[in-house]
């Protein structure tokens, strides 16, 4: 059932670009000291790389990063701090290509490619068959996680899951970042992204992987995009095999996986997201039972920033959802 949420911004970032844009860019933080990195062999000959926290056989939760992310980003980092403060153990899923390096195939990630979670938590559950699991989503990481849930029905064992500022129906979102100051957010992960695929096409080109640099030269002079419309038709479309921009958006959009969600689920979303607009933000009728949904007004995207003293941020992200998981744990 949608509720309001106690969380106040801080005062002197009570704008949601600031919210947005203050941790993105100044949160700085070391990684927990026990961090191990894992390269897993992928089914198809690539690789994906994840990012341990904590030792021992306490219970673990897979980390989904958001766009352009990594598990080096600061909202990863500050959630694997505050779970392993709490006696719980994490991985950071990186997407592939995120992790520093990368991946040997055309095939990128995107908002609805969900068979790395798969294909994570089936090695996990593998080596800890009885270890209590549950993961939490950022972003397009969110929309990967409820999109996979929904997907899988009660076929995983969670003891919970949470999704932050999720981007449910991406056509609507792609719409949104066209309009106003979240124009700037845009362009930004529009060159970020076309670095991105570029890097990879240098990259197999230079191991020999001629055929699948080939796939990339196919898609073009990417110079010139200017939207994720455009972007998401010119690439992810076409290197995911969908019909083009519209049919991915349909599949992929996370919205119409929430009723089909066993897994008790915490949903955090801001209504002033400069990612989206109220519209995004499902219905009651639109949530399973299992699902709780959190409003606030404030909070920006991935933002969530509290305190009262200037340049002394709180991250209230960290608090809320490790707390939400040990409740669900020791239910």
């Amino acid at each position: 059932m949608p509720v309001e949420t106690p969380f106040k911004p801080a005062w002197w970032l009570n704008n949601p670009h600031l919210q947005t844009i203050y941790p993105a860019l100044l949160r700085k933080l070391p990684g927990p000291a026990s961090i191990r990195r894992e390269r897993l062999s992928t089914p198809d000959h690539d690789f994906l790389d994840i990012d341990h926290c904590g030792t021992g056989d306490s219970p673990l939760v897979i980390l989904l990063h958001g766009l352009t992310g990594s598990s080096r980003s600061g909202y990863i980092k500050g959630l694997q701090r505050a779970l392993l403060q709490q006696g719980l153990r994490s991985c950071a899923l990186n997407f592939r290509g995120c992790s520093g390096q990368p991946n040997r195939t055309a095939r990128c990630y995107h908002s609805g490619e969900t068979g790395d979670i798969q294909f994570l938590y089936q090695t996990l559950r593998s080596r800890e068959p009885d270890t209590p699991f549950a993961a939490v989503g950022f972003s397009l990481g969110g929309n990967v996680l409820l999109k996979w849930l929904g997907e899988q029905r009660d076929k995983v064992t969670l003891f919970a899951a949470a999704a932050v500022s999720v981007p449910f129906d991406l056509g609507i979102c792609a719409n949104k970042m066209d309009t106003g100051f979240s124009r700037v957010y845009r362009d930004n992960l529009i060159r970020n992204l076309i670095r991105y695929v570029q890097t990879k096409r240098r990259y197999l080109e230079a191991i020999g992987q001629q055929h699948e640099a080939e796939k990339i030269r196919q898609l073009g002079d990417l110079s010139r995009i200017k939207s994720f419309w455009q972007y998401d038709d010119r690439v992810v479309a076409k290197l995911h095999g969908f019909k083009n921009v519209h049919d991915y958006y349909r599949r992929c959009s996370s919205r119409q996986f929430l009723k089909s969600i066993v897994i008790p689920t915490l949903l955090v979303q801001a209504i002033d997201d400069p990612f989206m607009t109220r519209k995004v933000i499902p219905g009651r009728e639109e949530l399973s039972s299992a699902m709780h949904l959190e409003i606030t007004e404030g909070g920006g995207h991935v933002g969530f920033v509290f305190g009262k003293f200037p340049f002394q941020p709180k991250y209230w992200l960290d608090q809320r959802i490790s707390n939400f998981l040990l409740q669900q744990l020791h239910s």
